[in-house]
């Protein structure tokens, strides 16, 4: 996915109120959404961390409802949020790229969600 082999994230896991300060304070919109992405690999501070990909920041209020309307367990959805946010942090694109870019975004959070349920990796005791 054109990560080093050693990468590190920053994960938070937050609730709307915080996440809907964040998105209003850093990206203009006034709402809380379900998972946020701050690349640390792009802009004028792009390569002082080789290995700092970025911060991903998930609100858990979103997610718990997303889940219950989804029909998916909680932490599954939190998982999937994550893979969401970690192929922002690695140049996927859904927003902005176009039609083609969003799908190719989609195929790649299947592909990654299927490997993590095939592993047994979407159990939040770890058995």
């Amino acid at each position: 996915m054109g990560c080093p082999e050693e990468t590190e994230l920053s994960l938070s896991v937050v609730g709307d109120r915080t996440i809907r300060a964040i998105n209003r304070d850093y990206l203009g919109r006034d709402h809380a959404t379900n998972v946020i992405s701050f690349s640390l690999r792009e802009g004028d501070w792009g390569g002082v961390s080789p290995h700092a990909l970025g911060d991903v920041i998930i609100s858990a209020d979103t997610a718990a409802r997303e889940a219950e309307v989804g029909g998916m367990e909680p932490f599954e959805r939190l998982c999937f949020l994550l893979v969401h946010g970690i192929l922002h942090l690695c140049g996927y694109d859904h927003e902005r790229s176009g039609p083609a870019e969003a799908q190719k975004m989609e195929q790649k959070e299947r592909e990654l969600f299927r490997i993590l349920k095939k592993e047994g990796l979407l159990n939040p005791t770890g058995s």
